[in-house]
């Protein structure tokens, strides 16, 4: 049975300030942002009557600004915004990458980047690239605002840390102190376009002059419940040189992090053969 549109009580709040005292008026209210996942459990008659608490209206929480150490992101920028801001495509590519993975055109015009965190979807594409970016989740509730490092936002499939009354405003993405070496984000699916990822990777090095490896982000998405970043793995080639023994090793360290699991996209034997894969030739330098 398909959702009954003039049965939906729909709240509109236009400020911030306005959002979370009405989300704490109604806390059975289902935040709206971009609508692509809430919509089809809307069609499928999902919704159950809940009241719908539509975000579209808060301004303040559509803008991209740049500031002196990083860039804010507005929970409501969608990732087609995300792919044509000029600082963004510059400073952040992986997450530009990523936005563009993220179904077809009207996905991308229409989801944000603050609906896709509060989704807590394990296959979430710009996880692993908010990740290795260290990304800060800004919410606010009525207890005030609070930040919340990018690791730390998610409980499980579909849970986030959010506590009851709270809504994510903006996501912060910090200015790495150096440029990278190098950074990649790669998504893997049964197709090539609009496809839910099987396994996804979003990788960072930096080189110092001696050839050792100064620093690395890595982090898998699809592989867990929640995103992963690979500290062990990090841990494990700070210090050293990119050589076949070392990225080998480093490869058999992966599960220390992750522990890729079976679904209805794939298996956790294929997941971990395609993710080790993905991280040996990123280190080889062989995927760009």
């Amino acid at each position: 049975m398909r959702g009954d549109a003039k049965s939906m009580t729909v709240l509109s709040p236009r400020s911030a300030a306005e959002a979370v005292k009405t989300y704490a008026k109604v806390p059975t209210a289902l935040p709206l942002a971009g609508g692509t996942d809430l919509m089809v459990g809307w069609n499928l008659g999902q919704l159950n009557g809940r009241a719908v608490l539509d975000l579209s209206r808060v301004a303040e929480w559509r803008r991209i600004k740049v500031v002196g150490d990083g860039v804010d992101l507005g929970s409501l920028v969608t990732h087609a915004q995300i792919q044509a801001h000029p600082v963004l495509r510059k400073r952040f590519p992986l997450l530009v990458a990523a936005c563009a993975t993220v179904g077809a055109a009207q996905i991308q015009n229409r989801g944000t980047i603050g609906g896709n965190i509060a989704n807590a979807s394990p296959a979430g594409d710009t996880f692993p690239a908010l990740a290795v970016y260290e990304a800060t989740v800004r919410v606010i509730g009525p207890n005030g605002r609070r930040a919340v490092p990018m690791s730390e936002i998610f409980a499980g499939v579909k849970k986030t840390t959010l506590k009851p009354g709270e809504l994510i405003e903006a996501v912060f993405l910090p200015f790495p102190d150096q440029t990278p070496t190098r950074g990649v984000f790669r998504k893997v699916g049964t197709r090539a376009a609009q496809a839910i990822s099987k396994t996804m990777f979003a990788g960072l090095i930096w080189t110092a002059k001696n050839g050792e490896l100064a620093d690395a982000r890595l982090a898998f998405g699809s592989l867990a419940p929640t995103v992963k970043r690979l500290y062990a793995v990090e841990g494990f080639l700070r210090g050293r040189r990119l050589t076949d023994v070392s990225i080998a090793a480093a490869a058999e360290l992966m599960t220390n992090d992750v522990s890729p699991i079976d679904d209805i996209r794939s298996t956790r034997e294929y997941r971990l053969i395609v993710s080790r894969n993905l991280l040996i030739a990123f280190l080889k330098g062989e995927v760009k």
